[in-house]
């Protein structure tokens, strides 16, 4: 399970070959997460208000990335990391 990035006390990671929808898994503490990244809703799990809004910001910035790291880990590739959140 590669991770991506690591900003605010939020680990995100990538799963290799994960299926569905492109997504993110989020984990805060012991809140975790499913991101979609092309609404940046959760799709399971949870985080607090202040860390979905976080993901869901760093994920705005990084979105092209983010999809192009997710085509990477489906073809079972390593997604690389993507920048953290300022």
């Amino acid at each position: 399970m590669p991770r991506l990035s690591t900003f605010h006390g939020i680990v995100i990671y990538m799963y290799i070959r994960d299926h569905g929808v492109p997504h993110v898994h989020a984990w805060h503490g012991g809140d975790r997460a499913v991101v979609d990244l092309a609404s940046g809703q959760i799709l399971a799990g949870r985080l607090k208000p202040r860390e979905t809004g976080l993901v869901r910001r760093w994920i705005e910035i990084h979105r092209s990335e983010l999809i192009a790291a997710w085509e990477h880990a489906s073809a079972g590739e390593s997604p690389g990391t993507i920048e953290a959140l300022p």
